[in-house]
């Protein structure tokens, strides 16, 4: 990993710190935060220019950048670095359910609760989603169907694609590096995308580098970040549900 200097320019996607459930949309946990808070340090103390810090709209990866720039800027001598910024295009997988767009969730009542009119029975009669919340692994049943109603697997990695395509766009972005926090579904639809590999959750504040040249070509490879003596796959116990 390098800083500002080259013309290609670099997106690394990383998946958000820890949270107790997916049933909804809550916040990192105090092991999260501090997860989020190292990466950041990691990030600043190997010197790295970070020209945009960005976020899905989720309060998990919102509490993640927030962790994480906190993180970057209690370093002395850190580089500057800008507010966090939200990216329309790091959210969860577009999926339909009565019209309305829900994200993969632990049960029938919490998938309905994302779709005004529609109840939980409604759901378990769902083709797609009847299937998806008894599966032993939700976000591997959703990356395997060949027609979920919505976004596949493909379809957000070329989402994803488009977007890295785009950071060069504009005066004096060569040579920049782009953080992103983002969701498991999204990096696991990345990585089958680029490698054909079925793969199951990445650790937190880990994920890909994708670098995208002059040519419109784009470079894939893991990315692994340094939280020290925090771990970075430790789960908060039952009820926890990855994504």
């Amino acid at each position: 990993m390098t800083a500002r200097g080259g013309r290609a320019v670099q997106a690394i996607l990383l998946r958000h710190g820890q949270v107790a459930h997916h049933r909804s949309d809550v916040g990192l946990t105090d092991l999260g935060v501090a997860q989020s808070e190292a990466a950041g340090r990691w990030f600043a103390e190997q010197g790295v220019e970070i020209e945009s810090l960005l976020s899905g709209e989720t309060a998990r990866t919102l509490d993640t950048t927030t962790a994480f720039a906190a993180g970057y800027r209690g370093v002395a001598d850190s580089p500057e670095l800008p507010d966090p910024a939200v990216s329309f295009a790091l959210r969860n997988p577009d999926l339909y359910l009565g019209g309305h767009r829900v994200n993969i969730a632990e049960g029938a009542e919490a998938i309905a609760a994302q779709a005004p009119g529609i109840g939980p029975q409604d759901v378990v009669r769902s083709p797609f989603f009847g299937e998806l919340i008894s599966a032993e692994e939700r976000v591997g049943y959703w990356l395997e169907h060949p027609n979920p109603p919505g976004e596949d697997a493909h379809a957000v990695a070329r989402r994803i694609v488009s977007f890295v395509r785009s950071l060069a766009d504009g005066a004096g972005r060569a040579g920049a590096t782009i953080v992103a926090i983002t969701h498991s579904p999204v990096l696991r639809a990345v990585r089958l995308g680029f490698e054909n590999v079925y793969t199951r959750e990445p650790p937190f504040l880990h994920g890909f580098s994708l670098i995208a040249g002059q040519t419109g070509d784009i470079s894939f490879s893991l990315f692994e970040t340094d939280t020290g003596d925090i771990p970075a796959t430790a789960k908060p116990g039952p009820g926890f549900e990855e994504s």
